[in-house]
């Protein structure tokens, strides 16, 4: 782990991920998290892989990543970056949807992509937070959404 800003590491790995949202696989779209900016941005990375249990059907003969689990994905980074900055706080709670907007997907993504998700908290109302996101591949928009969480006891 890199530099810390008030106790909260700038990266964490997938194993860091696993103990702050209880997403497993195949539903666990995240492999690390960087650039960490507590409460306010993160950076996700999703290394897409032909292995991927949604690729045997989306589409066999042209593997493209589904825009709503890039989406998810996002959704899932704003989560991570989110538990992390509560810490304790964060205990026994899970973040759930509540809305997506604005979602736009320019180019597929598919095997072989490193998925970068950026993401940027709007707003943040007690148990409520909106965020904006932008996914990346060699630095190229492929998709970009905003949505609102709200944070509950699990």
């Amino acid at each position: 782990m890199s530099d810390e800003t008030k106790g909260i590491p700038t990266e964490i790995d997938v194993l860091r991920i696993m103990e702050l949202i209880p997403h497993r696989y195949p539903m666990l779209l995240i492999d690390s998290l960087k650039d960490i900016v507590p409460g306010e941005t993160a950076v996700g990375i999703k290394n897409v892989t032909i292995n991927e249990p949604f690729f045997q059907g989306h589409f066999p003969a042209q593997p493209v990543m589904p825009g709503v689990l890039i989406v998810e994905a996002m959704a899932q980074t704003s989560a991570a970056m989110v538990m992390l900055t509560l810490g304790q706080e964060a205990e026994g709670k899970i973040v759930f949807f509540m809305s997506v907007d604005s979602a736009k997907f320019r180019r597929p993504v598919v095997p072989g992509d490193q998925l970068e998700l950026h993401v940027k908290k709007e707003q943040n109302r007690r148990n409520v937070w909106k965020f904006s996101a932008q996914g990346k591949v060699d630095g190229q928009l492929v998709a970009e959404a905003t949505y609102t969480a709200m944070i509950v006891d699990d």
